[in-house]
């Protein structure tokens, strides 16, 4: 499977480029809509505005589930966290340390 944090930032971008298209091609389509219904400037910026903040919303729900599901998936995986990784870190340090402290006596 190789790196999961790999893996995840790779899927994360492209979660996040296929959000953009959609966005992109939304607003198309607002503009395909305002043509077709004959709408004025005022009414191409509301309807504009409206969806662009449904998108945000839509775009930051999103971003949770991702987050929330990577975040259990790690836990399932138990993928340790970078503060556990830093302990053991350190908890090495202190045994090291303690072993040459024995070697020297």
């Amino acid at each position: 499977m190789g790196d999961p944090k790999t893996y995840f930032e790779q899927a994360w971008s492209q979660a996040l480029v296929a959000v953009s298209r959609a966005e992109d091609e939304a607003s198309r389509a607002v503009q395909r809509v305002a043509e077709a219904a004959g709408w004025g400037q005022e009414e191409i910026k509301r309807q504009a505005k409206e969806l662009a903040e449904r998108l945000v919303k839509q775009r930051r729900d999103l971003e949770h589930t991702v987050d929330e599901g990577v975040r259990r998936t790690l836990a399932r995986l138990r993928v340790p966290r970078r503060e556990e990784i830093q302990e053991i870190h350190a908890r090495l340090d202190r045994v090291a340390a303690r072993i040459d402290a024995l070697g020297r006596k």
